[in-house]
């Protein structure tokens, strides 16, 4: 992937606003983006942006029926992606086309750029090399992302100017950036922080960034990282294992932070980045709809096992949940989260989700069920739909998946195991883990819940064996799948 200077992104993105105002004003302006990490993405955002379109950024992972959905539910009209991206990554866009959904090829509009355009736009350019000339509305949409679906189908999440703009200065406010520093972000632009994070917050500060195209190229993305001395990094649990598992000792000596989301740091891939790289990962926690962050370690205020403390500006309230203890308010205490701040979303595009939203009243419901203790350190114990009943007690599954992550080294760094429940007569619910390993026995499973200290009830009662566990663009177990293929 070739370097791209501010100066040419601004030109790309004032070249290709020409061509995009000549689209036909649809469902407030909506555009659908299916791009992967290259540099055209982020000129076609700033291009849509100066011609007051709104991206809707489509995850590509998800198949053409979720794709379908997420195109319908945004009300689409057009989406700009690339023939050399489709034709490579084997794309299906033949359900998009029966819609009557017109596909633009950045190829085209390349090709439709005339030479005394690109005359007009450099000598703008070089007198004005303000792009947006005050037009947006800071309160307007800026982006429509899409959640992953992990659980149910895809929403649709509207994100504000202000919204991603806070969140970057909330970030950067606990973060010591430098003008040196150079940002690797190999994690998809259709993830939050991959866009929000990865993508704007370097963006905004004037500093280099380097977008690879996939998380997955574990041999690839350490050696890229190592010649390019990048200093800041970031990704899921899976591809940090993953990353580890191939990496030279020596591949991210420049790395001066690693920061882990999306889902739960374990404590083995903890331990070997600071054990073979010298590196230590720092654990935040956020959601799409929180532009994304919300919690976050930092050098100087870090606690392992835990997600970090609430960035400034971030007000938090727990509420109780009937069957899990919300412990002694003066020490810790637990509940399901509710957020509020700058960074929240406007709103939802599914009518019965945004509903709920707006009564709330600014407090986004997370769903996910976290201790707060006495140094405003945030412990997550797992989402609510990640709870089953077992005897009338509640059982985090994430809990138990945590129990299994790392207590069975003899299997090696591929081992992957997840626990999902199913209705039983006798005890309400009984928890299933599924795994990749096929010499895996129920009687490892439960000594490893009972040395974590967790209730007889947490351990599985049965074992499902899969050749690979069925995982989303971000790297998580797609667990929605994983039922349906159990």
């Amino acid at each position: 992937m070739q370097a791209l200077s501010y100066r040419r992104l601004l030109l790309g993105a004032r070249l290709v606003a020409q061509q995009w105002t000549k689209l036909p004003d649809v469902a407030e302006s909506r555009v659908g983006v299916l791009l992967p990490n290259v540099n055209a993405m982020p000129v076609t955002l700033m291009g849509l942006w100066a011609a007051s379109k709104v991206p809707a950024i489509l995850n590509y992972t998800t198949g053409p029926g979720i794709l379908l959905e997420c195109v319908r539910l945004a009300g689409l009209k057009q989406i700009i992606t690339s023939r050399a991206f489709v034709d490579n990554a084997h794309l299906e866009l033949q359900k998009i086309r029966d819609e009557g959904i017109e596909v633009l090829f950045l190829e085209d509009v390349r090709a439709a750029i005339s030479r005394p355009q690109k005359w007009a736009a450099s000598w703008a350019q070089l007198f004005h090399s303000r792009l947006f000339n005050g037009h947006q509305d800071p309160g307007g949409t800026a982006l429509i992302l899409f959640t992953s679906g992990s659980e149910g189908s895809p929403k649709g999440v509207e994100l504000s100017h202000r919204n991603l703009l806070a969140n970057v200065r909330q970030l950067l406010s606990v973060m010591d950036l430098l003008e040196t520093d150079r940002f690797f972000n190999a994690m998809p632009l259709f993830h939050s922080f991959g866009v929000a994070i990865g993508l704007l917050l370097p963006l905004l500060e004037g500093v280099f960034v380097f977008l690879y195209l996939s998380p997955l190229h574990y041999r690839v993305v350490p050696s890229a990282l190592y010649n390019l001395n990048c200093t800041v990094f970031f990704g899921t649990n899976t591809f940090l294992a993953g990353y580890a598992r191939k990496a030279h000792p020596y591949d991210f000596r420049s790395l001066r932070y690693l920061f882990a989301g999306a889902e739960k740091l374990q404590e083995s891939t903890a331990l070997v980045w600071q054990h073979k790289f010298g590196v230590r990962v720092l654990e935040g926690y956020g959601a799409t709809e929180c532009s994304p962050c919300i919690t976050l370690n930092t050098p100087m205020r870090n606690k392992p096992g835990s997600a970090g403390q609430f960035l400034p500006g971030i007000d938090h309230r727990l509420e109780p949940v009937e069957g899990i203890d919300s412990g002694n308010k003066g020490a810790s205490a637990a509940g399901r989260l509710f957020v509020r701040g700058p960074n929240v979303m406007l709103g939802y595009l599914n009518e019965d989700a945004n509903a709920a939203f707006q009564a709330q009243g600014g407090w986004y419901d997370t769903g996910d069920i976290v201790e707060v203790d006495a140094r405003g350190y945030v412990h997550i114990r797992g989402r609510l739909k990640r709870f089953a009943k077992v005897s009338g007690e509640m059982v985090s599954l994430t809990a138990v998946e945590d129990a299994l992550a790392g207590a069975f080294p003899q299997y090696g760094l591929k081992f992957a195991a997840a626990v999902i429940a199913k209705p039983d007569e006798r005890r309400g619910e009984k928890l299933v883990t599924v795994t990749n390993e096929s010499s895996l026995t129920l009687d490892q499973v439960r000594a490893a819940v009972r040395s974590r200290g967790l209730s007889t009830l947490a351990a599985p009662r049965e074992i499902k064996v899969l050749r690979e566990l069925p995982r989303l663009g971000s790297g998580k177990i797609d667990h929605r799948e994983l039922e349906k293929m159990v």
